[in-house]
């Protein structure tokens, strides 16, 4: 059963029971799920998987155990009264994860690891955040204990039972030993003599003197008891759900436990001895070494700091040769200009090259006012042409004006 507070208190984390103490609070979670139903309205309704009691305690299948883990977490935050989409395979696991911390932080849990710890979907911060979430849904579905009640072993009530059913189960049971007994001799005690007599003479306490004396063999009898015993057997049913069996388990766990221990604590004392022995050596040794290493690390310590007092002027003197070495290729590159700028004049003066140029530039020219010449004269004709045309057309207009006014 699941604990309502924390009762796992660890005084040295460096123990070897630290590591099993995310397995306890795993079997808590566990409980409280199945009190919040999570066999029905999880496993069935959503589909999933069961979970085991160490399942999110053992890294085995980080991204089957990542998406179980989110959608607990979604489940147990719905069943808290809020709206929680269920996160999807595709889903980006950062924003799931800040989501789901989000909420914790509002219902003021306090989270003091990064968010990237729970991208495997196991481990102590996976548990510790669907605890959390368990205790909120617990809480607001006002989920409470009840006193267990104890009753004596004196005060249980027997089952009773009738009268015509005692007399029923009474007659049957003298019928088989009748059965049973019809080959035996007559002088065997029966229980329906016994039965008859105490009926008739229950108020007068009649007890007649040849039933009270036994005429029955000893040695017969012993035979007859061990041929009927296995039958007389009776077989209770243990359940498994009484706590009286539990308490038998523990108590038979710790003797069992006492009893071993004796042995195993020697084993484990002289474990301890060989283990302090040996760590003790191996500290001895270290100190050892350390002592005759001391001049050689020294020695080691003033070359490294030789080394880097070389490494730095090595690098100032290379960052003034790199630096020079940028200046000569830029006055290298301004020479190669100026001496092809000085090829190009020099050559230019002792070749002939420019004035056969200025030659074929004044022979087109001249070519070219000869074609304007005559574009020229070819306008002023079809001008004055134009001219003459107009004059003769003015003439003929006014003859004709003046031929009209005579008549």
């Amino acid at each position: 059963m699941f604990r309502d507070n924390s009762k796992i208190i660890l005084e040295d984390e460096s123990a070897l029971s630290a590591l099993y103490v995310v397995h306890i609070r795993m079997e808590d979670l566990l409980e409280k799920l199945k009190l919040l139903n999570y066999d029905i309205e999880f496993v069935q309704e959503l589909r999933m998987k069961p979970i085991t009691r160490h399942y999110f305690a053992i890294p085995i299948n980080p991204g089957e155990q990542f998406y179980t883990f989110t959608s607990l977490a979604a489940w147990l935050i719905r069943k808290a009264g809020k709206n929680f989409e269920p996160p999807q395979e595709s889903d980006d696991p950062n924003s799931t994860i800040s989501l789901i911390l989000d909420y914790l932080r509002e219902i003021d849990i306090p989270v003091e690891f990064p968010p990237n710890k729970l991208k495997q979907g196991t481990g102590e911060h996976a548990i510790y955040v669907l605890d959390n979430l368990a205790d909120n849904a617990i809480k607001v579905q006002k989920f409470k204990w009840k006193k267990a009640e104890i009753i004596p072993d004196e005060e249980t009530p027997e089952p009773e039972i009738e009268e015509d059913d005692a007399e029923l189960i009474l007659e049957k049971v003298e019928e088989e030993m009748m059965a049973e007994y019809d080959d035996e001799d007559d002088d065997i005690l029966h229980v329906d003599d016994i039965t008859k007599l105490y009926n008739q003479n229950m108020n007068e306490m009649y007890k007649p003197e040849n039933i009270l004396e036994s005429k029955t063999n000893r040695e017969e009898w012993q035979l007859e008891l061990e041929r009927v015993l296995p039958q007389l057997k009776v077989t209770v049913k243990t359940d498994s759900r009484d706590w009286r069996l539990h308490i038998d388990q523990m108590k038979q766990l710790r003797s069992d436990i006492t009893t071993n221990l004796s042995g195993t604590k020697g084993q484990l004392d002289k474990l301890y001895l060989e283990i302090t022995n040996v760590l003790d050596k191996i500290k001895t040794r270290e100190i050892y070494l350390n002592r005759q290493l001391e001049p050689i690390l020294n020695e080691y310590r003033i070359l490294q700091d030789d080394l880097s007092k070389v490494k730095e002027q090595y690098r100032d003197v290379s960052g003034g040769v790199t630096e020079r070495t940028r200046v000569l290729n830029k006055l290298t590159e301004e020479l190669e200009h100026m001496k092809k700028e000085m090829d190009e004049r020099g050559s230019s003066m002792t070749d002939g090259t420019p004035l056969i140029n200025i030659k074929k530039t004044i022979t087109k020219m001249k070519n070219e006012i000869s074609e304007m010449n005559i574009r020229i004269g070819v306008l002023e004709y079809s001008l004055m042409c134009a001219r003459v045309r107009d004059r003769t057309q003015l003439q003929e207009d006014m003859n004709s004006t003046s031929s009209t006014v005579i008549i």
